[in-house]
Formats: structure tokens, C-alpha cells, sequence
């Protein structure tokens, strides 16, 4: 036995002693983190002896389920922001027609001084990349490749795309990006236990 051939049959003795009813919701649960994903969740899953289709939706659902709350959050803080600006706005206006102008702070302020400018990950710039030349699909479609989909939510909703196309989107990704990954997994460990 080969050393991958070990490491495989040692973990799906691990995966084995967990009753079957929870291997699902430990892959789904998996799925929910950034960075693992529906992708790792789901290669994690059939590496562990785990059926394929259960691996893969389970690891699906659980990266969607923790988009959904992202997209959730993200939607009412921005709501929030803008409703905020807008009343910021409308006392200016209110202010300026009664004689005394009223004194606000810049929208760009932080409070802090001057505004710290952090540099972009490769991965954010390839995705502000992809938005240019592809939009919105196609950047969410793409951008699993280079950030997790928990960030390209809150990128999507930050920009004001609609929540439900959003979700959609990412949906679409989420499902064929773990489609793709369990099929490759599933075929590489069945290469590697029959080799």
C-alpha cells in the first residue's frame, strides 16, 4: 500500500467510526466555512468514504446556507448606509434653505484622519477584473477561482446588485463548482484505491 493509499484508508476509517447521519452535516457544515467551501467540503467528503451525491449537496447546501446569510447581512447594512446618506443629504438641503448651513463631516471621512489604504489581494484584483470584462455573471460564475463566494456576496451586494440575483448567481456557481470538484475527487480516489 502506497503512502496515498494509506492516507486515504486511514481517514475513511475515521469518517467510518461517525454514525451516517452525521456525515452529511459535518460535510455541510464544512461547506459553510470560507475558503473550504463547497469544494473542499465536498473533496473532504468523498476522501472519506462518504457517497458522492450526498458529499456534494451536502457541501453545496452548506456553502449556500452561509452565502445566504452573508447576502442577508450585507443587504440590510447597505440598506442601512444608503438610507443613511440619503437623511444626511436631505438635512444639507433643509439646512441650506433655512439660512444656516448645517456642518456635516465628509462621507469619505473615517474619523480616524486620513483614510488607510490597505493593498488588494490577487484574488480581488483578478475578481474587479473579471467584473469589468465579464459583469456580474460571469464574475460569479469565475470568481469561486480566485476568492470565496462568502466574499463575492458581500462584493455583489456592496455594489448594489439585487439580493436575488445575487443569490441566484451564486447558487449556479456554488453548484458547478462542487459538481465539478466531487466528480474529480471522486475519480482521482477511485484511481488511487483501485491502483
Amino acid at each position: 500500500m502506497n503512502p496515498t493509499q494509506e492516507l486515504v484508508s486511514n481517514l475513511q476509517s475515521l469518517v467510518a467510526q461517525v454514525p451516517e447521519i452525521i456525515q452529511p452535516a459535518i460535510v455541510m457544515l464544512a461547506g459553510a466555512v470560507p475558503f473550504v467551501e463547497g469544494m473542499g467540503a465536498s473533496s473532504i467528503g468523498v476522501v472519506g468514504g462518504i457517497n458522492p451525491i450526498v458529499a456534494g449537496l451536502s457541501a453545496a447546501a452548506g456553502n449556500f446556507l452561509a452565502v445566504l446569510v452573508v447576502v442577508l447581512v450585507g443587504s440590510r447594512a447597505r440598506a442601512a448606509v444608503v438610507n443613511h446618506r440619503a437623511a444626511r443629504r436631505q438635512a444639507v438641503a433643509v439646512g441650506a434653505r433655512g439660512g444656516a448651513p448645517i456642518e456635516l463631516e465628509s462621507e469619505h471621512d473615517t474619523g480616524h484622519g486620513a483614510e488607510s489604504h490597505e493593498p488588494e489581494s490577487k484574488g480581488r484584483q483578478r475578481f474587479r477584473r473579471w467584473m469589468v470584462r465579464f459583469g456580474v455573471p460571469g464574475a460569479s460564475i469565475l470568481g469561486p477561482l480566485a476568492i470565496p463566494t462568502h466574499v463575492i456576496a458581500a462584493i455583489l451586494i456592496g455594489s448594489g446588485t439585487p439580493r436575488g440575483r445575487v443569490l441566484l448567481l451564486q447558487a449556479v456557481a456554488i453548484t458547478l463548482w462542487t459538481t465539478v470538484t466531487t466528480i474529480l475527487t471522486w475519480l482521482a480516489v477511485n484511481a488511487v484505491v483501485l491502483a
